[in-house]
């Protein structure tokens, strides 16, 4: 059985008030769905942002935000919880920092957990630890995590649900007839320099935050697919269809 990891962004998660609960219901969904198919592992950002729906603090205060995110993710889990008890699948919560990939002893310790989960019919969760840490401890964005995460799972595709819908040849907002690169096998030191343009100020990133993740696994020979997380009929397309309209396919291989 193939394996692979979901990453979805703070902006498909919630909105600025309360947690976009139609979007993670049909986020919940899917991943029930491919849970039948796949492996499935489970990257959530969405912490902070969960905690500014029931207290409002400047998120730009490191103290704060580790406030938001010490509030946000109980209310998080409880969501997430709630609607996959719809499914009947039962859940874990793994907390990361960067540090757990530079320990061998960290990094085994994370690994045996997610495949302990994995062989009792368990989703494991994944989220970045940000309330305890130093800023030098964290990757600052779940897309980085999310591909280290695949690598050291050994999943076979990250698959990425965004806020866009895939990545453009040009910027779709200055030119909106600019067309999605549906396969990308290579990545310029350009593009991985241009500045961060997160859609969402809940969000850490932005298109170069995934083309760094991207960059990550081509080197491992490893695949990632962008796509949205809003209309997740592309993600539908590529897990059960091995098609897609929309949506950009990152690997180093020419040929799918």
């Amino acid at each position: 059985m193939k394996r692979i990891v979901f990453k979805v962004g703070s902006s498909v998660l919630t909105n600025i008030e309360n947690i976009a609960k139609e979007r993670m219901l049909n986020l919940v969904s899917l991943i029930a769905e491919a849970r039948k198919k796949y492996e499935v592992v489970l990257v959530t950002s969405g912490a902070v942002a969960a905690g500014y729906t029931a207290l409002k603090l400047d998120r730009k205060k490191e103290v704060s935000k580790r406030v938001l995110a010490s509030v946000g993710q109980p209310i998080l889990m409880s969501s997430y919880k709630n609607k996959f008890d719809i499914y009947n699948v039962n859940i874990a919560q793994i907390l990361l920092t960067e540090e757990d990939f530079d320990s061998r002893v960290h990094t085994k310790i994370f690994q045996q957990i997610i495949e302990r989960t994995l062989e009792n019919n368990i989703l494991p969760i994944v989220n970045e630890n940000d309330i305890s840490t130093t800023p030098e401890q964290l990757f600052g964005d779940n897309d980085q995590l999310s591909a280290h995460v695949a690598h050291y799972t050994n999943a076979d595709v990250l698959i990425v649900l965004s806020d866009i819908d895939g990545y453009y040849e040009e910027n779709p907002k200055i030119n909106p007839n600019a067309k999605i690169r549906k396969l990308v096998t290579e990545i310029q030191d350009e593009e991985l320099t241009q500045e961060h343009s997160p859609n969402n100020k809940f969000a850490t990133g932005g298109i170069v935050t995934k083309l760094k993740a991207a960059q990550y696994l081509i080197n491992h020979n490893k695949e990632m697919f962008l796509c949205s997380g809003f209309d997740l009929t592309t993600a539908k397309e590529f897990l059960f269809h091995d098609n897609y309209e929309k949506g950009t396919l990152f690997s180093s291989k020419a040929q799918r």
